[in-house]
């Protein structure tokens, strides 16, 4: 099995293009015994895969805590790790040191000096709580004593060597964000159900219409991390709630509905053909067919599923007929409310 790098945008870190997740969803990292993460990492790390995305908020800790562990166990000195920080209503009166604080903890738990890629990990409207009650204004984001000077400083501190930001909350802002070229990479909601930050979707969309935010990402030369390739588990089905799973997920962006989105899985099965056994298969190669996405991350819940996803990497685009298929489900009332 042969695993293909892309360039996380101007940083030039040669990344794997299926990457670890270590959140909740999955949940392999934050739930499961010590040897099955070794092992897990082990067989990943075997397969190619080399970047590794985790957070504090990720079972309070255990993720960031985990991974450490595992890494150093493993020697893996060439693993590429990105943590993140999620800003509370009472941190903003001192975002940089709420920001350093949050980071200097994770790298403690992560038995690092420094981590190649730390993201923001908070939602980001036009004004500070626009879309729920932690929300951040973009003033937050990139005004004097912001975010983005915060993660200026992180980096001459030698803490981190790139930033980024998680590009979910109000589009404008978001596309705003991405404008100010202020960051290296970011990570962006993108899967078969609501592909519009590559795609153009009509008006009235379920969820988000992200108004191909991975174009203007790559237009500021910025890496694409893209989250939630199975929707938090609506495209993976059954299969992907064993393990050590979350029983629920929830969905991350406004209008969504998990329970929908499952019922709407059910006209993808003709994307299950020949080499593509699987919907998460599917999910997983539609997405890469994108060559401005710089990887892809998925969490996994068991051992077999790091298996099923390094296996997507290197095939061919989905056949024009699929794909001429697929954007006829999301221009009719596929994705619409």
């Amino acid at each position: 099995m042969f695993l293909e790098y892309r360039e996380l945008g101007r940083t030039r870190l040669r990344i794997s293009e299926i990457g670890f997740g270590c959140g909740n969803v999955g949940g392999l990292m934050v739930r499961g015994s010590h040897r099955e993460q070794v092992q897990a990492v082990s067989r990943a790390m075997e397969l190619g895969i080399n970047y590794f995305d985790t957070a504090p908020q990720y079972g309070n800790g255990l993720s960031e805590t985990n991974l450490g562990r595992v890494l150093k166990e493993l020697r893996a000195k060439n693993a590429i790790v990105a943590t993140k920080v999620r800003l509370r209503p009472e941190d903003l009166g001192d975002i940089r040191g709420a920001v350093l604080a949050s980071l200097r903890e994770s790298l403690t738990r992560l038995n690092r000096e420094s981590v190649d890629v730390f993201q923001l990990h908070s939602q980001v409207a036009l004004a500070r709580g626009g879309v729920r009650l932690e929300t951040l204004g973009v003033k937050d984001v990139l005004g004097i004593g912001g975010v983005a000077d915060a993660f200026d400083e992180a980096r001459s501190q030698g803490l981190t060597r790139f930033i980024g930001f998680t590009g979910l909350g109000e589009t404008e802002a978001l596309h705003q964000i991405i404008a100010s070229d202020r960051f290296d990479a970011v990570q962006v909601y993108y899967n078969l159900l609501n592909p519009s930050a590559g795609f153009s979707v009509p008006d009235g969309f379920v969820g988000n219409n992200f108004k191909l935010l991975i174009r203007k990402a790559s237009e500021k030369s910025m890496g694409v991390v893209v989250i939630r390739v199975l929707a938090g588990g609506a495209l993976g089905g059954e299969v992907a709630r064993q393990g050590y799973a979350a029983a629920s997920t929830g969905t991350l962006t406004e209008g969504a509905d998990y329970a929908a989105d499952v019922d709407r899985t059910k006209k993808l099965d003709f994307l299950i053909s020949g080499e593509i056994q699987s919907l998460p298969q599917a999910a997983i190669r539609f997405a890469l067919m994108n060559r401005e996405i710089s990887t892809v991350l998925v969490g996994f819940s068991s051992p077999s599923q790091i298996e099923e996803a390094a296996g997507c990497s290197t095939n061919e685009p989905f056949p024009r007929k699929l794909l001429e298929k697929l954007q006829g489900l999301w221009a009719t009332d596929f994705g619409r409310r």
